[in-house]
């Protein structure tokens, strides 16, 4: 992780207290993203990290995963797959369940998104407790592809997210 992008990336953040409930801090990369010299910086931060050829697949996870993962998606050559909240896609899907602090959340691929052998990068904005991550790669391990990578913009080193990724070493741009 470069220092300088690091730097770059948390004086962009913005902490939005008590949100989605109260106890919260939001993180908020929405003037990162309005800034094109940043938004570069990021997707190329995130990709320089894989050989051309290397991915097949990205994946996205909903919802600013999706704004991540795509230019990633076309930095490297490669498809891009949302990973969306139950019910959101059209057709037939794989579905993994995970807890939360206050219930469950289950999110979906369609069955047709990642090739069985494909190479998939996992793209998300913000590994805080690992939940989704965990499940979006039992969904690329349930499809038949392999994850070759796990990056996310900022990580949220105090709340231990990396541990629920036990075979999967997620790479930050940003430790917080």
């Amino acid at each position: 992780m470069s220092a300088d992008l690091s730097d770059l990336i948390k004086a962009g953040l913005r902490d939005v207290p008590d949100f989605p409930r109260p106890g919260v801090v939001f993180k908020d990369i929405t003037g990162l993203l309005a800034d094109a010299a940043s938004l570069r910086a990021v997707v190329e931060g995130i990709a320089r990290r894989y050989a051309p050829g290397t991915v097949d697949t990205v994946l996205g996870l909903e919802a600013r995963g999706f704004i991540l993962g795509a230019p990633v998606a076309l930095e490297l050559g490669a498809g891009f797959v949302p990973v969306r909240k139950a019910g959101k896609l059209p057709r037939e899907t794989y579905q993994a369940t995970y807890d939360l602090e206050y219930g469950s959340a289950t999110v979906e691929i369609h069955t047709d998104a990642v090739q069985p052998g494909s190479r998939v990068l996992i793209v998300d904005d913000v590994l805080a407790t690992g939940g989704t991550g965990e499940a979006a790669v039992r969904l690329v391990r349930q499809a038949g592809g392999t994850v070759v990578g796990f990056s996310v913009l900022i990580e949220l080193g105090f709340l231990e997210g990396r541990r629920r990724l036990t075979d999967v070493e997620p790479h930050a741009l940003a430790v917080l």
